[in-house]
């Protein structure tokens, strides 16, 4: 898979977090994170567990807008990353192909 990176600034990142900062504040967030379920792997994990995942990271052109923006367990979040859905889907479908552990 090849991966292509916009350039984007420090200071439009910057800007974006703390939009993400004050949207973490808002009675939209907390509606989102109401029920404690992972947006990506559906996991009942708690509230307090979750975390702002950019469905396209900031890293790639995202935005801090609230459709852009899920609630993710800290697992998924984290092998997330920078990768766009689509990269992420095709992920997610390659780990189908795996061997179950026994």
């Amino acid at each position: 898979m090849q991966v292509f990176y916009e350039t984007i600034s420090t200071d439009e990142i910057r800007r974006e977090k703390e939009k993400a900062r004050r949207l973490r504040k808002t009675q939209w967030w907390q509606n989102r994170i109401q029920k404690g379920v992972c947006h990506y792997c559906h996991r009942q994990v708690g509230r307090e567990a979750l975390t702002m995942d950019h469905i396209v990271p900031l890293s790639r052109g995202g935005k801090s807008r609230k459709g852009n923006i899920v609630a993710a367990c800290k697992d998924c979040n984290n092998k997330k990353r920078y990768l766009l859905p689509v990269e992420w889907d095709a992920y997610l479908e390659s780990l189908k192909s795996l061997p179950a552990h026994e």
